[in-house]
């Protein structure tokens, strides 16, 4: 049997579904607007695979959200999942982060998906995939702009998800633009996309596996008290 524990942390939502055979058994996530990582994600494990009625040692392997998303966030998945693989000796698995998120639209034959994830100001994190989900523009940290993406927008229906779709939807207008705002990545959806990768043995290096930051982190200034 497959049994995948999929964690997600990329972005305020802190996610974890067990899938079995690529199917999803169990899910437990808090999509809040507060970053609840570091309290809820052991407990949220454990209490996916209590509900599931799944030991750790039945595991097949751990699979994580690698980014672009919160560095923050990314660390603690990453973490959490690479424990895991040590400690029962399993592979460790890795699922794009926009590449999950565009597997909650379904689109139209012919037509794209672009999700896209909040960085700061009016940058996002994006990528581009066409009606069947395969990737057609890699993924990049881009300035949003009014004709940002009008190459797509030209030739036919365009899917906007994830959040960082509001700020764009102030500056654009094309009628092809479908805008799916307040959306974020879900460990639901790298169910499936794991068992694929589980399937053809397409694992990550435990010891050496890091975070796709996209971007260097950046440290807030402290507010004054």
């Amino acid at each position: 049997m497959s049994n995948i524990l999929c964690i997600e942390t990329a972005t305020t939502n802190c996610s974890v579904a067990l899938s079995i055979y690529g199917d999803e058994a169990v899910l437990r996530e808090d999509n809040a607007s507060k970053y609840s990582h570091a309290e809820r994600l052991h407990p949220y494990i454990e209490e996916v695979l209590l509900v599931a009625k799944i030991k750790k040692e039945d595991l097949t392997a751990i699979a994580i959200s690698k980014g672009p998303g919160s560095y923050t966030g990314l660390r603690i998945g990453v973490s959490a999942a690479k424990g895991l693989c040590f400690a029962l000796g399993i592979p460790l698995i890795s699922i794009p982060t926009l590449t999950a998120l565009s597997h909650k639209v379904e689109a139209d034959e012919g037509s794209y998906i672009i999700p896209m994830l909040d960085a700061r100001r009016m940058e996002v994190y994006s990528a581009v995939f066409d009606s069947n989900n395969d990737q057609i523009r890699e993924t990049e940290a881009q300035i949003l702009e009014e004709n940002s993406f009008s190459e797509y927008l030209e030739k036919g229906k365009v899917y906007f998800i994830g959040n960082g779709v509001a700020k764009f939807a102030e500056i654009c207008n094309h009628p092809n633009a479908i805008f799916i705002e307040e959306t974020l990545p879900s460990a639901t959806e790298m169910c499936q996309l794991a068992e694929i990768k589980n399937k053809t043995g397409d694992y990550e290096d435990v010891a050496y596996f890091e975070p796709y930051y996209l971007k260097d982190f950046i440290a807030g200034v402290p507010k004054k008290k």
